[in-house]
């Protein structure tokens, strides 16, 4: 597809057709990298995306335990006070 760069104000601009955007998932916010002579946009992905489902994954394989119990230190058994 075709486009044409517009002025905006001192910048340069790109008009993007709405079912472009819709079909990349893409909202108010891109990435932008230069990839070989070549602008590529990019939807920007939430912070922390897929961490709830890595977590329930990670419990039912049992990987969630804690390693405190089987790290202990010298301090962890003679120095440490409750």
């Amino acid at each position: 597809m075709k486009a044409r760069i517009i002025r905006i104000g001192n910048s340069r601009g790109l008009r993007l057709p709405k079912p472009l955007i819709e079909q990349a998932g893409i909202s108010d916010e891109v990435d932008l990298q230069i990839r070989e002579g070549s602008i590529t946009i990019s939807r920007v992905e939430a912070p922390r995306a897929g961490w709830a489902d890595a977590s329930a994954a990670l419990y039912r394989n049992g990987g969630d335990d804690l390693l405190l119990d089987q790290h202990q230190t010298r301090f962890d058994e003679s120095e440490w006070e409750w």
